[in-house]
């Protein structure tokens, strides 16, 4: 036991004559270590925020909505005087009501409105008619202060709104928007609450929704039916075109994950009753795009992974190396310590030690600079994006999350400590072969 103490001394003892080079050697294992750690927290943390958006869509839900068909997107000059009619129709909520029985919730939504306004400040509209229901089946909250649309606003088709964060400070500045009236179209609605941010301004979410659902104004359902019709009329590039939509989605909540899938199908076989191509209508299913999301994501993870472990490649053979040269600068030495009687074992695990000790200190140091740089770029992208000389240049609403794991830790840890003693196997077991008398004869 004393005699490997010694072993593990003498070979700390060479380190620590050659600080810089021992460094240097372990520079490529603290830049693979570092690399796979912010790489992967990089993915991981893309990761999160993706699940978070789907997620705030309802693992439970499967929303059925109408789309716009490519061939009705255009038509020129001619666009400003048609009307296309497509979507979801009243006849289609009531054949999903009809055979949904078994859903826990099934809440529409009605788009109305082109404009909104409050004095001087004006905005495309982005209002639905709904049900209260909605805040069961979506991760809508509303502000402390306020309140959602309840069943007596939709039974004397009261004439009130929420609306999301961003309209509430795009209109209303740094006042309180509850209790204030505002204008969709020429109605007047009193705004009654402000939704809370859900998370979904841009990324996966906004994608899978086709909107920012902090833009979102709602209004009680039977209000919208009878205040603005099925036509909706929007403003492009200074001219109004005209949509006939009677329905724009319909959310169905199913009673838990394991059924989502089956009622899914069913859900796609209905709309194909009056919509056979679906051209017009389209499912979105937050649970299997869920699932899909976290195997999209170990795959990148996987791909992260191997990139940066280039780096713990180099760094290995840098220490291979290193302590190939070291083995010939130190051949006088190797000669005296076989002479005094220490066995090939003894070389070998001195020069093991060395580089052992070199790959594991590279490792908990390339530990802290990734952890480092991870928090760094986090913290740090939204000061810089915020510098003056900055948002002159570029124009950009960036936001990078980055989330720490465990496993990417520990696995870059002992991946760089297992690559270090394996290459430097090498050069120990070079070392150890050394004839004694022809080691001492060295210069």
């Amino acid at each position: 036991m004393s005699f490997l103490l010694e072993i593990i001394r003498l070979g700390l003892t060479n380190l620590r004559l050659h600080k810089l080079r021992s460094l240097l050697t372990s520079l490529g294992i603290i830049l693979g270590v570092a690399a796979v750690i912010f790489m992967v927290s990089i993915g991981e943390g893309s990761k999160q925020a993706a699940l978070r958006n789907i997620q705030a869509l309802g693992a439970t839900n499967i929303i059925v909505r109408s789309v716009k068909p490519a061939e009705t997107s255009s038509f020129g000059s001619q666009q400003t005087t048609m009307v296309v009619k497509y979507g979801l129709t009243y006849a289609d909520l009531r054949r999903l009501q009809q055979n949904f029985q078994d859903a826990a919730v099934i809440v529409p939504l009605k788009a109305v409105g082109s404009e909104i306004s409050y004095g001087p400040y004006r905005d495309v509209s982005q209002t639905f008619g709904t049900m209260p229901g909605l805040v069961e089946v979506t991760s809508i909250r509303v502000q402390q202060g306020g309140r959602y649309l309840t069943q007596e606003d939709h039974t004397s088709r009261a004439t009130v709104a929420v609306i999301g964060s961003e309209v509430a400070k795009k209109l209303f500045k740094d006042r309180d928007p509850v209790g204030a009236d505002f204008r969709v179209d020429d109605r007047v609605f009193r705004v009654v609450g402000v939704m809370r941010p859900v998370g979904l301004a841009g990324g996966t979410g906004s994608a899978l929704v086709g909107r920012d659902l902090n833009r979102d104004i709602h209004i009680p359902l039977a209000t919208a039916e009878a205040m603005f019709g099925n036509i909706l009329f929007r403003r492009v590039s200074g001219s109004f075109t005209g949509e006939e939509i009677e329905i724009s989605e319909v959310y169905i909540t199913a009673p838990s994950t394991e059924v989502v899938t089956t009622m899914a199908e069913r859900a796609e076989a209905i709309a194909r009753v009056e919509h056979p191509d679906l051209r017009d209508v389209q499912l979105i299913v937050p649970w299997e795009l869920l699932e899909q999301a976290k195997r999209e994501q170990l795959v990148w993870n996987m791909v992260l992974i191997a990139i940066a472990s280039v780096s713990l490649l180099v760094g290995g053979i840098g220490i291979m190396n290193i302590m190939l040269a070291s083995v010939t600068e130190r051949t006088r030495e190797i000669g005296i310590r076989r002479a005094l009687g220490a066995t090939r074992r003894h070389i070998t695990a001195q020069f093991l030690v060395e580089t052992g000790t070199l790959s594991t200190l590279g490792g908990l140091i390339g530990i802290a600079v990734g952890i480092g740089v991870s928090v760094g770029v986090e913290q740090g992208l939204p000061w810089v994006l915020a510098l003056d000389w900055v948002r002159e240049r570029f124009q950009a609403n960036v936001s990078l999350e980055t989330q720490i794991t465990v496993w990417s830790i520990l696995t870059s840890f002992f991946v760089a400590a297992g690559i270090g003693l394996i290459f430097g196997i090498y050069p120990a077991v070079v070392a150890s072969r050394k004839d004694p008398i022809v080691a001492l004869r060295h210069d």
